[in-house]
């Protein structure tokens, strides 16, 4: 749950800050995927460090 939540985040994090640089909708787009990824690697680490604790 944590990794899915993580990368909603980052996605809404990337496409706000391509938005506050008056990127275009691909922009957009493309941040947000990779802001997704990126979140959601780093939640599926944390998920793995606070399970085997």
């Amino acid at each position: 749950m944590l990794p899915i939540l993580t990368a909603i985040a980052g996605a809404v994090a990337g496409a706000l800050y391509v938005r506050r640089k008056n990127g275009t909708a691909f922009d957009m787009a493309q941040y947000a995927a990779v802001w997704a990824i990126i979140f959601g690697l780093l939640g599926l680490l944390a998920l793995i460090l606070l399970t085997r604790v």
